[in-house]
């Protein structure tokens, strides 16, 4: 579709989709992060009618306290009722301070690549700027930003919702994208490349992407 190429770093709005569909069935079956949900397909279509082909890969509801952890008990068998009941009362005194963030990926059609847009809110609704969302980074993320070519933050209108949110600019990622796909089977190319693109862009903005997301795909080396 419009002569894009795995190839070239770039992917067809056909491939896409069938990435991200891939993505959301594999992210079931790995081990994630309890803090973490489900990723979903939200079918959004121009027309006003929802299309299967006209959508975003959408990651919402994830609670992170200020200061860039995730909101986990973790596993419960490390703990005894008297801890389980502490973080009950830590968690329901501390509500109001939990940050609630969304992540949507969309195709672009400019750029033929996947772009991250994504927003922050305070429990109560207020959005976050850009400042509370960089305290809420780890500092491996805020080191990326800082000195990568194509992980720079702007503010831009979400294509679907036609309101401005955070994005990782695409400038960049179909050249960084060339090499993360050198070592992945032809065939699995399509399938692989948000994966592949999610461990770096994830890493840009605090979330965890489990490796195995994406190693499965690598080839084998002799």
């Amino acid at each position: 579709m419009g002569g894009s190429s795995i190839g070239e770093g770039t992917l067809s709005l056909g491939d896409f989709v069938a990435s991200a569909k891939a993505l959301i069935e594999k992210w079931k079956v790995i081990d994630v992060e309890d803090s973490l949900p489900d990723w979903q397909w939200k079918p959004c279509g121009k027309t006003g009618v929802p299309s299967e082909e006209e959508g975003y890969l959408a990651l919402e509801g994830v609670y992170r306290n200020p200061g860039g952890r995730h909101e986990q008990i973790g596993d419960s068998s490390n703990f005894d009722d008297a801890d389980i009941v502490s973080d009950d009362a830590w968690a329901q005194s501390s509500s109001e301070c939990v940050h609630i963030y969304d992540y949507h990926v969309v195709y672009s059609f400019s750029y033929k690549v996947p772009v991250l847009y994504f927003q922050g809110h305070q429990a109560g609704g207020q959005l976050l700027t850009l400042d509370e969302i960089k305290e809420d980074l780890p500092s491996h993320s805020l080191k990326l930003l800082g000195e990568s070519k194509w992980t720079f933050i702007t503010w831009e209108e979400h294509p679907h919702f036609s309101r401005p949110w955070f994005t990782l600019h695409p400038c960049g990622t179909s050249d960084c994208m060339k090499l993360l796909l050198e070592g992945v089977e032809n065939k699995d190319q399509h399938v692989q490349y948000l994966p592949a693109w999610l461990s770096v862009v994830g890493q840009a903005v605090g979330l965890k992407i489990p490796l195995e997301l994406y190693a499965s795909g690598l080839k084998t080396q002799e």
